[in-house]
C-alpha cells in the first residue's frame, strides 16, 4: 500500500511543478506588435529544434528543424532566431496561446519542452448608454461609454496571473496618470475574465483625447493599447477653449471703439465745412451787391439772418441724427457681443471652476468704450 502512495506522489510531482519542472516563459503583447518567443532548452544547434503551438488542447506543428510548416495561417508572420527562438510578425487575437520549444538529438528528445504563454491584450469599441427614449448610437458629448480592456489567456487561470505574476491591468491617461484616482471614471476588474472596464460621461474637450489600458507585472509595463476619442464631425464643438471666443470679442470691442468716433469726427468735420461754405456764400453776395441806402442794408441783414441760422441750425440736426444713427449700430453690434461673452464664461466657469477674470477685463473694455462714445456725442 505504502509503495502505490509512494508512486502517486511521484506521477503528481511534475504536474504540481508545472510542465516536468521546466522553465515557464509568459510573454504580453497587443495588436500589431512584433513578439520574440524564447526557447529556453536551446542546444547549440536548431536545426533539430521544433516549436508547437497549442489552444483549447489543441496542438498544430509550426516549424520541425528550423522549416516552416506548410498551410498555416501564420506561415508568412513565422521566423526562427540564430537562438532557436520563435519571432511572430504583426501578431494577432489568433496567435495567443501556448507554445513550446522542443529539442532532439539523433531522433530522441533532449530534456523538457520549453513553455511559453502568449497573451493577447485588447480593448474592444465601446458601449454606448442613454436613455430608453434616445436614438443616438455614435459617441458625443454628453453619451456615457464603457471602454472593456481584456487580456486573453489559455493555458492558466487570469487567478493565477495576478497572485503568481503579479500581473494588473490599469488604465491611464496621456500624460501616465492612474485614472484609478479620478472620481470622474469608474474603473472594475474581473478576475473570471481577466478583464478591466473604465465607464465616464463625455465632456467637450475630450475629442482626440487618449485613454490606455496597461498590463503590468511586478510593477513593470508590459505592453498597452490606446483608445483614441473620435466625435462625428457633425457633433464636434468648434469651439473647445472659451479663450479664442473672449479674443474675438475683444477685437470687436476694439474695432467698434476705433470706429465708431471716427465716423462721428468725420460727419461733424463734413457739417461744419458745409455751414462754413454757406456763411461765405452769404457774405460774397452781401459785399457784391449795391446797398443804395443803409436802411436796406439793415433789412438786406435781418432777412438773411434767419435763413443763416435756420441753415446752421438744419446742418447740426443732421450731424446729430448721424450720431445718434452711429452711436445706436455701435452699441446694438456691442450689447449681444458683451453677452455672449459672459454667458459663455459663466458656461465655462461652472464646467471648469475657474474664475470670471477675463470677462472682468472685457467688461472693463466696455465701459471705457461707451464712455470714449459719450464724449465724443457730448462734443
Amino acid at each position: 500500500m505504502a509503495d502505490k502512495c509512494l508512486l502517486g506522489l511521484i506521477i503528481l510531482c511534475p504536474l504540481l511543478t508545472g510542465m516536468n519542472g521546466a522553465e515557464l516563459t509568459h510573454v504580453f503583447c497587443s495588436s500589431g506588435e512584433n513578439v520574440h518567443l524564447p526557447c529556453n532548452n536551446a542546444l547549440s544547434d536548431c536545426t533539430s529544434t521544433t516549436w508547437n503551438y497549442n489552444r483549447y488542447s489543441s496542438a498544430v506543428e509550426l516549424v520541425s528543424g528550423e522549416k516552416k510548416k506548410n498551410g498555416i495561417e501564420r506561415h508568412e508572420r513565422l521566423s526562427v532566431g540564430s537562438d532557436c527562438s520563435l519571432n511572430i510578425k504583426k501578431v494577432t487575437e489568433e496567435d495567443y496561446g501556448s507554445y513550446s520549444c522542443r529539442q532532439y538529438v539523433n531522433g530522441q528528445q533532449q530534456g523538457t519542452d520549453a513553455r511559453v504563454y502568449l497573451h493577447f491584450l485588447h480593448v474592444s469599441t465601446p458601449t454606448l448608454s442613454f436613455s430608453s427614449s434616445s436614438s443616438q448610437t455614435e459617441i458625443r458629448p454628453g453619451s456615457s461609454v464603457t471602454l472593456s480592456c481584456q487580456l486573453y489567456y489559455d493555458g492558466v487561470s487570469c487567478d493565477t496571473l495576478v497572485r503568481t505574476e503579479g500581473i494588473h491591468l490599469i488604465w491611464v491617461n496621456q500624460a501616465g496618470v492612474n485614472l484609478q484616482t479620478d472620481s470622474r471614471y469608474q474603473i472594475s476588474f474581473s478576475s473570471t475574465h481577466c478583464n478591466s472596464t473604465l465607464t465616464t460621461t463625455l465632456l467637450n474637450e475630450d475629442h482626440n483625447r487618449e485613454w490606455r489600458c496597461q498590463v503590468i507585472q511586478r510593477n513593470e509595463q508590459k505592453t498597452s493599447v490606446t483608445y483614441t476619442v473620435k466625435y462625428p464631425a457633425t457633433t464636434q464643438i468648434p469651439v473647445t477653449t472659451p479663450n479664442s471666443l473672449y479674443r474675438v470679442m475683444v477685437i470687436i470691442v476694439e474695432i467698434a471703439a476705433f470706429a465708431a468716433p471716427t465716423v462721428i469726427l468725420l460727419q461733424i468735420i463734413c457739417a461744419r465745412r458745409a455751414v462754413s461754405s454757406s456763411n461765405s456764400e452769404k457774405k460774397s453776395t452781401q459785399t457784391t451787391t449795391a446797398a443804395p441806402t443803409k436802411q436796406k442794408k439793415l433789412n438786406s441783414w435781418t432777412t438773411q439772418t434767419p435763413k443763416m441760422t435756420s441753415a446752421a441750425h438744419s446742418a447740426v440736426n443732421t450731424t446729430q441724427q448721424v450720431i445718434g444713427i452711429v452711436v445706436a449700430a455701435v452699441i446694438a453690434v456691442l450689447l449681444p457681443a458683451v453677452i455672449l461673452c459672459v454667458i459663455c464664461k459663466k458656461k465655462a466657469d461652472n464646467r471648469r471652476g475657474t474664475n470670471g477674470s477675463v470677462v472682468s477685463i472685457i467688461n472693463q473694455r466696455s465701459v471705457r468704450m461707451f464712455h470714449k462714445l459719450k464724449n465724443v456725442h457730448s462734443y
